[in-house]
């Protein structure tokens, strides 16, 4: 029996479920590349960077209970919009060491994949910004990265992949 006289069934049928919990542990710049090519080859005529931006993202379980290392990837090219001449090319892989608890198993998946990597975004940001910055470009501020849509974009991907190949009658 519980202390106020309900049984414990009765106690643990009233309890509320816990709310989840997060807790960053640590950060950190796995790699980090920047490479100047306009500065070692030269660019004739007018400069109109455009950006590519590619993102992924992985998770894994750490050997402590309840801990997860996320690592986002971003890779961004500026290229001449006149001539295709690549100007600088950014590659960052971004790590942080959380803790999560209750989050339903089902759930723990995209938990990981999307909340824990906009958590990490802005330190991402500041990053590229300041690199870009320091290597003789303007500082460039990444938008916004959805998350949510690129998780869905993988999800959709992986089930594309594992679909078998139709036979040609």
């Amino acid at each position: 029996m519980a202390e106020n006289g309900e049984t414990t069934e009765e106690a643990g049928a009233t309890a509320q479920p816990q709310p989840p919990k997060m807790q960053v542990l640590g950060q950190f710049i796995r790699d980090l590349s920047f490479e100047n090519i306009l500065s070692r080859k030269g660019v004739s005529g007018e400069v109109k960077p455009e950006m590519q931006v590619q993102v992924s993202m992985d998770a894994k379980k750490r050997p402590t209970e309840n801990q997860y290392e996320v690592t986002t990837k971003f890779s961004v090219t500026s290229k001449n919009a006149g001539s295709d001449d690549v100007l600088f090319v950014v590659e960052l892989e971004y790590g942080g060491l959380f803790h999560v608890e209750n989050i339903p198993d089902e759930q723990l998946h995209p938990f990981l994949m999307i909340e824990c990597p906009r958590m990490l975004f802005p330190f991402v940001r500041r990053i590229i910004s300041d690199v870009t910055r320091d290597g003789g470009f303007p500082p460039l501020n990444l938008d916004t990265v959805d998350f949510v849509q690129l998780y869905r974009q993988d999800i959709a991907r992986r089930a594309q992949e594992q679909k078998p190949a139709t036979p040609v009658s």
